[in-house]
């Protein structure tokens, strides 16, 4: 099992705070750094000093760490023109060397929409689907080849399909857990498939339709990766533990029940009911960003137990 790091700027972080908490995930030996996508503090939380943009971050932290995987978890489609955002994962795939995964949804957020007058359209599942054609698309273009592209919500003539990523082919992931067309578009798309803070039985039950539209379009399911992503706390103690519920908000019992809090014992145990379900990666998201103790922790006695 891999395990990655996954962060919410938004909620309050700096670049330095980014960047040292990306920096003791390569120290750690984390597989990779991922961070949300989002430009407005959530939950009452006070977003202070003010949101980062998530290439750009990434685009920077590719230039001060030499191995971990870099991504977002996930970007939204409605942000960027997706022509741009061709451009701007393959420059950061270039800066880091090839270690970028590429990770679209279709945004959900409506507040931040509103916030920062981005339109945020009702139907936005085709804007999806037609982005991951046009990235695609031009990243796959030969060199010497023009690109061109016509749909219902973007055209694009004549494009020299131009920069190219490092890697021959970047990693792109898909995730949510709609029953119909989010199968079929990990299929078509997709190296891996996510399902994000969900209750084992909801997550099993996803990857079995994604496996079934695998079959269905004619390729392998285990050709796919399936993972998830977990709200975590742990602790070496009890008291630990509560603490580090507190920090975030959370309700120790309720927390504990929901997400992957607990003792360490308790988190192994929950990973392992992942990991029989066919969970191959895991992106523990870190809310306090703060306590790099916390990630020594995971890394000395969690992450031991799923070693090859």
């Amino acid at each position: 099992m891999k395990f990655r790091i996954f962060t919410e700027p938004q909620q309050g972080a700096s670049y330095d705070d980014q960047l040292a908490i990306a920096q003791a995930t390569e120290r750690l030996g984390f597989d990779a750094f991922f961070r949300s996508d989002h430009f407005l503090a959530m939950d009452g939380a006070s977003g202070m000093p003010g949101p980062t943009d998530a290439w750009l971050t990434l685009a920077a932290l590719a230039r001060e760490t030499n191995d971990i995987r870099l991504g977002t978890l996930v970007s939204s489609a409605t942000f960027r023109h997706p022509a741009l955002l061709a451009v701007q994962v393959a420059q950061v795939d270039q800066m880091s060397g090839g270690r970028v995964e590429f990770a679209l949804g279709t945004g959900w957020f409506q507040a931040e929409h509103d916030a920062f007058g981005i339109p945020f359209p009702a139907k936005r599942f085709g804007m999806l689907e037609e982005q991951l054609e046009v990235i695609t698309g031009l990243w796959g273009t030969p060199l010497g080849e023009r690109f061109t592209y016509s749909g219902e919500h973007y055209t694009l003539l004549d494009s020299p399909a131009l920069p190219k990523p490092t890697q021959q082919h970047i990693p792109v992931i898909v995730g949510g857990t709609g029953a119909a067309r989010t199968p079929r578009l990990a299929a078509r798309f997709a190296d891996e498939y996510n399902v994000p803070f969900s209750p084992l039985a909801e997550t099993d039950a996803a990857f079995g339709r994604v496996r079934d539209a695998c079959e269905q379009a004619g390729r392998a399911a285990d050709s796919m990766i399936y993972s998830t992503a977990i709200t975590t706390a742990i602790g070496s103690t009890e008291a630990e533990y509560h603490r580090r519920a507190a920090a975030i908000g959370e309700e120790p019992a309720t927390f504990r029940g929901d997400s992957l809090g607990g003792t360490v014992q308790e988190a192994v145990d929950k990973l392992g009911a992942l990991a029989e379900i066919g969970v191959e990666t895991v992106y523990l998201q870190i809310l306090d960003l703060s306590d790099l103790d916390h990630l020594e922790l995971i890394a000395a006695e969690v992450v031991p137990a799923f070693a090859d």
